[in-house]
């Protein structure tokens, strides 16, 4: 069933005279499922905001032993004129 499909479907059902009933426990379960993904979606972004600063962490400490910016010592010495 593709999206038109569903569409009408649910225009139909909510067009009848009397409502279609709802199970009684719909509302429970809704709530659960809800909460269960909220809680899944505040893990997720934990996460993922936890992976960032041990990123920035870890670059940091690179950048600060490494030190990039700095140019590399020479490996060999210029040639030596004039004595």
């Amino acid at each position: 069933m593709n999206l038109p499909e569903r569409e009408a479907a649910v225009r139909r059902m909510l067009e009848q005279e009397p409502p279609p009933p709802v199970p009684p426990d719909l509302y429970g379960a809704v709530v659960r499922r809800g909460g269960r993904m909220l809680r899944r979606r505040r893990a997720v972004r934990r996460l993922l905001w936890l992976a960032l600063l041990a990123a920035a962490v870890v670059f940091t400490v690179w950048a600060a032993t490494v030190r990039p910016w700095v140019e590399p010592p020479s490996e060999t010495t210029p040639p030596l004129t004039g004595w």
